[in-house]
């Protein structure tokens, strides 16, 4: 029997103040790889085009489906990238809300949760004091690394941890009602 990280890990038990990521890229990377929703591999989908690398680690939550018809997607800062196909638990802080090609394509923001340095942030307002450029670079990152493909792409802001916790369980419930035809794709 084949793993699916999409569909055979949780999305943590302590969801969604800390959830399961599974990490697609690691931080400092131009490589987009992602998960093979069918294979459950990882694959790389593409080299970005413009000069930018992702600015933390980047995955999904397991279990959970949304807008645009992708798990939901997490960045995980912490002070290390890490190896695609891993599992880190993160600390949810809230989210980047962005139109990607005219759908909604919401990032959750957080941190590791068993990175030492970051034990003490636990909303957007402890990161941005820690770390207000990190948060410019993210959104510059999604406002531009696009752009040589002449997509479009709409960052609208960031929204708080309460938010984060709202899309992250729907998402799940969106999942559940969606579970059965989404593993016959499988």
């Amino acid at each position: 029997m084949s793993v699916n990280p999409w569909h055979n890990v949780h999305f943590g038990e302590n969801s969604p103040e800390i959830v399961t990521a599974y990490i697609e890229v690691p931080a400092n990377s131009k490589v987009k790889y992602e998960l093979d929703k069918s294979s459950g591999l990882i694959k790389v989908d593409r080299v970005l085009s413009s000069s930018v690398v992702y600015p933390a680690n980047y995955g999904l939550i397991p279990q959970t489906y949304y807008d645009d018809g992708d798990p939901l997607d997490i960045l995980v800062i912490g002070q290390s990238s890490v190896t695609p196909g891993c599992l880190m638990q993160a600390r949810t802080l809230g989210y980047l809300t962005m139109i990607d090609g005219g759908e909604l394509d919401d990032k959750i923001i957080s941190v590791h949760h068993d990175d030492p340095q970051y034990t003490h942030i636990n909303t957007l307002e402890d990161l941005i004091n820690c770390h207000p450029h990190l948060m410019k670079e993210i959104e510059n990152f999604f406002k531009t690394y696009k752009l040589l493909q002449n997509k479009a792409v709409e960052v609208k802001g960031y929204k708080g941890r309460q938010s984060a916790f709202e899309i992250i369980n729907k998402s799940i419930k969106m999942y559940e009602n969606e579970k059965t035809q989404l593993l016959k794709s499988v």
